[in-house]
C-alpha cells in the first residue's frame, strides 16, 4: 500500500518588525511600460500598455504603484514624457515605487509641486478627477518648491548633501 506524497509549501510569516522606510529622490521621466520597452527592442501585449514606469537617467526602468499618488501617471498623459522628480520609496524585495511627491520643472527650469487643485473648494486632490466636495473641475496645479529637506544631510561644510544617489 502507498502513502500519499505531502508536498510542505512555504508558509509566508509576517513579521511584527516594523520595516523603516526612506523616503528617496527619483528622478527621471514617466512613461508607458509598452513604449519604454519598445525603444529596447522589446515589444509586449496590450495588457502591459497602462503601466506607467519612470525611466531614470540612467535607464532604469521603475514601475510606478498606481497607490493613491501614483495612479495620476496611469490616468493623465500631461505627467508622462517630460522631466519629473518624485519623492518616495520602495519597499524591501517589491520594485514597485510608491509617490508621495511630484515635481515637474517650469519654461525657466525652476521646480514647482505638483497636484490637482478645485478653485471654489481650494482643496488639493492626487488624480484627475471633479471635485471630491462641490464635484466642481479641477485644474492642474504647479507651485514653486525647494525639496524637503529630509532629503539632504548636512555636511562638515554646512552644505546640504542629497542622501541618495539616483539624481
Amino acid at each position: 500500500e502507498s502513502k500519499p506524497v505531502v508536498v510542505k509549501k512555504p508558509v509566508a510569516v509576517k513579521s511584527s518588525k516594523k520595516i523603516e522606510l526612506r523616503k528617496e529622490l527619483f528622478a527621471g521621466t514617466v512613461m508607458l511600460l509598452q513604449d519604454a520597452l519598445k525603444k529596447r527592442d522589446i515589444k509586449v501585449a496590450d495588457e502591459m500598455k497602462l503601466q506607467a514606469v519612470l525611466e531614470t537617467k540612467s535607464g532604469e526602468l521603475i514601475p510606478i504603484a498606481a497607490d493613491w499618488r501614483g495612479r495620476a501617471f496611469f490616468q493623465d498623459q500631461k505627467l508622462r514624457d517630460r522631466p519629473v522628480e518624485i519623492v518616495g520609496y520602495r519597499r524591501p524585495g517589491v520594485p514597485y515605487l510608491q509617490a508621495l511627491v511630484v515635481y515637474f520643472f517650469n519654461k525657466k527650469g525652476e521646480r514647482e509641486e505638483f497636484d490637482y487643485w478645485c478653485d471654489i473648494c481650494a482643496i488639493p486632490m492626487y488624480e484627475i478627477k471633479d471635485c471630491e466636495c462641490c464635484q466642481g473641475p479641477s485644474r492642474h496645479r504647479y507651485r514653486q518648491a525647494e525639496l524637503p529637506d529630509y532629503l539632504f544631510l548636512k555636511g562638515s561644510s554646512g552644505k546640504k548633501q542629497a542622501i541618495d544617489e539616483t539624481l
